[in-house]
């Protein structure tokens, strides 16, 4: 099991937008082959920033499989427009 950090800035006065995109999209990850869960963060300091966690079963799962997929397209349909920048997006998985 893999998590998928995807750090992401959102234009001002869109917060809500893209909370609201996320919460939409969250059928289509838990849909995706090899998806277990998914779930947002908001950063204190900085409002306009979130981290998208996503837990898959493989990097191959995320990068292969559900980016070919149609549920990728609907989450950025959901949420593309919310960005300030592209998402810095990098895997992770739990060593303690």
């Amino acid at each position: 099991m893999v998590t998928e950090f995807a750090e992401i800035e959102v234009k001002p006065g869109m917060e809500q937008d893209f909370i609201a995109g996320v919460e939409k999209s969250r059928p289509a990850f838990l849909r995706s082959e090899g998806c277990h869960g998914v779930s947002l963060v908001r950063s204190v300091e900085n409002p306009l920033k979130f981290v998208l966690h996503v837990q898959w079963e493989s990097v191959e799962h995320h990068v292969v499989t559900f980016r070919a997929a149609p549920e990728f397209q609907e989450w950025r349909s959901n949420v593309g427009h919310c960005f300030a920048a592209p998402p810095n997006v990098w895997h992770g998985e739990k060593v303690a």
